[in-house]
């Protein structure tokens, strides 16, 4: 395991990197990676100067799920301390008030396509790989499968679930679980560029629309308008509203408070 089993960097736009450093593992989601991922996200959450986060992976893997190491020989209490802190991590990054990208170089499998399904955005390169393959060892990948569920269409989910067989980034694509494919040697420059572009709006309005996108998607279809629209008004009393549409009549760039 490397000292630091992920590097944190912050760009002067605003992009925090977060890159899993443990390419000889696989990147696997050891319990010190997650014990990483947990506390910079932690200290994401509460630091004005980043407005999107790009996690990103060392070597030919993105990340290759638990550590199997940690699943073997022990008792239920030891496996459920690997499962809440993997649980926290997915939940850390679902409820960040910032936006999150993945940017996937290679495989991603079990609790590592869970991580890439978690992410708001993910952008992968088009040799990248994912499955959920943990019914060939004879351990169903069932936290895995609640964010992968909730990307794709719930038949393929049990297709990868049941089988374990890898899909192609296309077949990713078409089912919903990554945003769009670049060339792999353009990956990092598209990503980059996505993310550049996110950071250029308020912080405050992408923290407010992250947060009601994941509440209204759970509702019925009526709640969800009702709830979006307490919330799109909300939104037009803040100070950022009011100076995007008064730069957007006024034809010049707004300058935000966040």
């Amino acid at each position: 395991m490397p000292d630091t089993p992920v590097l944190y960097s912050l760009s002067p736009e605003g992009v925090a990197t977060l890159t899993l450093n443990n390419p000889e593992r696989r990147n696997a989601l050891s319990s010190p990676t997650l014990e990483a991922l947990e506390s910079l996200l932690g200290q994401i959450a509460g630091n004005p100067k980043v407005r999107v986060v790009v996690l990103r992976s060392h070597g030919p893997v993105f990340s290759s799920g638990h550590d199997l190491n940690e699943l073997v020989n022990g008792d239920a209490a030891d496996y459920t301390t690997v499962f809440e802190a993997c649980t926290r991590v997915m939940e850390a990054i679902r409820l960040l008030p910032k936006p999150v990208i993945a940017q996937v170089q290679g495989l991603a499998t079990a609790a590592g396509c869970q991580l890439v399904a978690t992410c708001d955005i993910a952008v992968a390169a088009d040799n990248a790989a994912f499955a959920t393959p943990g019914v060939q060892i004879g351990l169903f990948c069932t936290t895995p499968g609640v964010a992968v569920a909730r990307s794709v269409m719930p038949k393929k989910a049990m297709e990868m679930l049941l089988t374990g067989k890898p899909i192609s980034a296309q077949e990713a694509l078409e089912f919903g679980l990554i945003s769009r494919i670049a060339p792999a040697e353009e990956l990092e420059e598209q990503v980059d560029e996505l993310a550049r572009q996110i950071a250029s709006a308020s912080a405050h309005t992408l923290a407010l629309g992250k947060a009601a996108f994941y509440q209204q998607i759970e509702m019925d279809r009526p709640s969800a308008y009702e709830f979006a629209s307490k919330v799109m008004v909300d939104n037009l009393l803040a100070d950022d509203a009011k100076e995007g549409i008064s730069a957007f009549l006024e034809k010049r760039q707004p300058v935000w408070s966040t």
